[in-house]
């Protein structure tokens, strides 16, 4: 049975897609679990498959342009290869004020369950979404509201490694910011780097003070990039993750560093260290009172 409830905010989602017409997974996991709202598939230009997204998805295909977009942000190298999300990243607050949308939420195209995270018996258990999305998606554009946060993300099941005992689920908030963002269009910030550039704008914007969150409760799931052909698939390919993370390091050198992870299979991975990156709110209980209105007081 379809869940139709309405959402109660000026919301869309933005599904950022290239190469992929016949496969953007994201557009039916959103209706099998009961989203009724809007959604619109942000296409460059440049996509072979253009045609293919029009027919498919009509009105609902917004189109702009890469090229227009160079010289708007920093990609960071010399390298005119435009085959990255980074533009399409960039361009959502403009194509979310021209459409007269308060809120949204961006996503890529390769998203096949989104689910509730809940500890049970010791446990941390998955819950696939079904229903009642909407609500859910109006309740993060509160807390967009209310935290002041310039976006917010869902987890990855990355997030969860250690189960209840993972670093996510014991703090229930992190200051990371990845692969799904609520937005308000009125909060506008750029992402940087021709690639990683989700990492490189949650490292670099978070040391200005910026805020960025991933919450706990809720978890999307991703196809693998390098075997779900199209979308970034290539240029993970052709540059590697060596080259991928060190896109955030070069940026953020005082926080941000190439490692490693995985268990069996090891692969370079970026790490950041977040007692250098974000500025730390002090306990009121540290406070002096040594104020130029206390000062003065003392001479009274």
């Amino acid at each position: 049975m379809k869940f139709m409830t309405k959402m109660n905010k000026n919301f869309a989602v933005f599904i950022l897609s290239h190469g992929r017409a016949e496969n953007v997974i994201t557009f039916n996991t959103l209706r099998k679990s009961g989203y009724t709202g809007d959604i619109y598939i942000i296409v460059d230009d440049e996509d072979k498959q253009l045609s293919e997204y029009k027919r498919i998805y009509g009105d609902q295909v917004i189109v702009f342009s890469k090229k227009e977009m160079d010289g708007h942000f920093d990609i960071g190298d010399n390298h005119d290869d435009r085959r990255v999300v980074v533009y399409a990243r960039n361009k959502c607050h403009d194509i979310a004020k021209s459409l007269g949308i308060e809120y949204f939420l961006e996503l890529d195209d390769d998203y096949d369950v989104f689910s509730f995270r809940k500890e049970e018996n010791g446990g941390l258990h998955q819950r696939k979404i079904h229903k009642g999305i909407n609500e859910l998606f109006d309740e993060m554009c509160d807390f967009v509201d209310v935290t002041g946060a310039h976006a917010i993300a869902f987890a990855q099941g990355g997030d969860y490694i250690g189960g209840v005992g993972s670093k996510l689920w014991k703090d229930q908030i992190m200051r990371k910011c990845m692969n799904s963002f609520f937005c308000k269009t009125d909060r506008p910030f750029q992402f940087y780097g021709r690639i990683n550039e989700d990492t490189t704008m949650y490292t670099v914007l978070g040391q200005k003070g910026f805020i960025f969150f991933t919450i706990a409760d809720v978890m999307v799931n991703q196809k693998q990039t390098q075997i779900n052909k199209g979308g970034l698939t290539d240029i993970y390919l052709d540059m590697g993750t060596y080259y991928k993370s060190f896109f955030s390091v070069m940026y953020s050198p005082s926080c941000v560093k190439v490692s490693s992870m995985g268990d069996t299979f090891r692969r370079i991975h970026h790490k950041v260290l977040w007692n250098y990156c974000t500025p730390k709110i002090i306990d009121q209980k540290y406070k002096k009172a040594n104020t130029l209105v206390h000062k003065k007081e003392r001479f009274l």
